[in-house]
C-alpha cells in the first residue's frame, strides 16, 4: 500500500511497457487534424421513440461543453441529454447525444464554429454512459524518419499480433494528476467531498490507479516468465515456488501470462469467470476467445483466487474495507483493425485503430511510441 502512496505522491503511475524497444522520435499533437475520434454506437437505433438521437461532431471541445451549447439553444436542461461516453476537449471526436425529440425544431438551423451535426435519427431510449461499441480512432505523427518509421511500422505488427497492457490513461486521473490521492483520501475519512459525481469521479480515479500498478506488476512477471529460466524465477518471486507450476505458466505461448486463480472474461463481451484449467484457458486466450481481467477494487466484482489473489494480495490489501462499488477491467485488450502508412515525402505516419469502450487510444500510443513525455 506505501507503493501505491507514494505513487500518487508524485503524480501518475507509470506502467511497465510490454515491449521491450527503445523510445521512438516522433511529433504528436491532439489537435483536429491529426486525432479523430468516432463513437461506435452499442446498437442500431430503431427510428421510432421519444428521444433525438443526434451524431455531433465537434472539435476542441469537451462533450459537457457541447451539451451546453445545445442546451443554450434548444432550451433542453442539462440533465436531460443523454450521452454513451465522455470525448476530449482536444482532436476532431463525432459522438451521439441524445434529448427529447419534442424540442427537434430548435435544431433547423443550428449553426456553431466548432460544432456540427452530422445527422439525426430517434430511438426509444435516452443514450446512457456505456451505451457504445467502442471508438474508431485516426492518428498522424509528424516528423518521422525513414528509419523510425520502420520501427513503427515494426512496433504496429508486434501489437497487431499481441495486444497490449489496458492501463487507464493519463485522462483518469485529472489535470493535476491528484484525482486518486484525493480519491484514497475521501475512503480514508480525510476529505469530505459532497457533490455526489465528483466523489464518484475521484473514488473511481484511485481504483483506477490501483488497476494500473497491479497491471504494471503482471507485466513485470510476464516479462520475467518470458525472458527467466524457471528456478530463476522463483527465486526472484517465492511466491512461485512450485517448480511444476512455474513451468506450466512459462510455457504459454501468450505474453501476458495467465495465473491459476485469476479472472477472466469472455472476449469482447461476456460474463467474468474463475481459471480453473489453465491449459484449456490459455488456448481460448490465444483464439481471442477470452482475456484476463484486473479488479477495480469493491463490492459486485469476482475476485480472484488461489495464486493469482496471493500475487495481487499486496496491492489490493489496505483496499478490502472501503465501501463502494468495484467491477473487473480487461487486464489485456486487442486493436481492431489496426492499419497504418508511412508518408515520407511529408514524413507523416498515420495509424486508424478501433478500440473498445474503455480504452485509450493514448495508452496504446504510448506502448507504440515508448514514451510519455509528449502526450501530457
Amino acid at each position: 500500500m506505501e507503493d501505491i502512496k507514494q505513487n500518487q505522491e508524485v503524480g501518475i503511475f507509470k506502467g511497465v511497457f510490454s515491449l521491450d524497444h527503445s523510445p521512438i522520435n516522433a511529433h504528436f499533437s491532439k489537435n483536429s487534424d491529426d486525432f479523430v475520434v468516432r463513437e461506435v454506437p452499442l446498437y442500431e437505433f430503431s427510428g421510432n421513440g421519444e428521444h433525438l438521437i443526434i451524431n455531433i461532431q465537434k472539435k476542441d471541445l469537451t462533450t459537457f461543453d457541447a451539451i451546453k451549447i445545445l442546451s443554450g439553444v434548444t432550451g433542453v436542461k442539462m440533465r436531460d441529454f443523454g450521452y454513451a461516453g465522455l470525448k476530449d476537449r482536444q482532436g476532431m471526436t463525432t459522438q451521439f447525444i441524445s434529448m427529447p425529440k419534442k424540442f427537434e425544431s430548435s435544431l433547423e438551423n443550428f449553426s456553431h464554429e466548432k460544432m456540427k451535426i452530422l445527422s439525426t435519427t430517434v430511438h426509444n431510449n435516452k443514450l446512457r454512459i456505456g451505451h457504445l461499441k467502442g471508438n474508431n480512432f485516426f492518428i498522424r505523427l509528424k516528423k518521422v524518419s525513414k528509419v523510425d518509421a520502420l520501427k513503427l511500422s515494426e512496433v504496429c505488427k508486434k501489437i497487431d499480433e499481441m495486444g497490449f497492457a489496458n492501463y487507464f490513461g493519463y485522462q483518469r486521473f485529472g489535470k493535476y494528476a491528484d484525482n486518486a490521492k484525493q480519491g484514497r483520501e475521501i475512503l480514508e475519512g480525510n476529505l469530505n467531498i459532497k457533490n455526489p459525481k465528483t466523489k464518484d469521479l475521484l473514488i473511481s480515479a484511485y481504483q483506477s490507479e490501483v488497476f494500473n500498478i497491479w497491471l504494471s506488476k503482471r507485466v513485470a512477471l510476464s516479462k520475467a516468465f518470458r525472458d527467466l529460466k524457471a528456478d530463476k524465477v522463483s527465486e526472484i518471486y517465492p511466491l512461485f515456488k512450485d517448480i511444476k507450476v512455474v513451468k506450466s505458466i512459462k510455457n504459454e505461448p501468450n505474453f501476458f501470462k495467465i495465473l491459476p486463480g485469476d479472472t477472466l472474461s469472455h472476449y469482447p463481451f461476456g460474463k467474468v469467470f474463475l481459471c480453473e484449467d489453465l491449459e484449456s484457458e490459455t488456448r481460448r486466450f490465444i483464439n481471442r476467445n477470452i482475456t484476463v481481467t484486473g479488479l477495480l477494487f469493491g463490492s459486485k466484482a469476482l475476485k480472484s483466487v488461489g495464486l493469482a489473489a496471493e500475487f495481487a494480495s499486496g496491492i489490493y490489501s489496505s483496499t478490502q474495507d472501503y465501501k463502494q462499488n468495484g467491477t473487473n477491467r480487461f487486464a489485456w485488450e486487442y486493436a481492431k483493425n489496426l492499419e497504418y502508412k508511412y508518408d515520407e515525402e511529408n514524413a507523416h505516419f498515420t495509424l486508424s485503430f478501433g478500440l473498445d469502450k474503455g480504452c485509450y487510444a493514448t495508452t496504446l500510443l504510448e506502448e507504440i511510441l515508448h514514451t510519455r513525455e509528449i502526450l501530457v
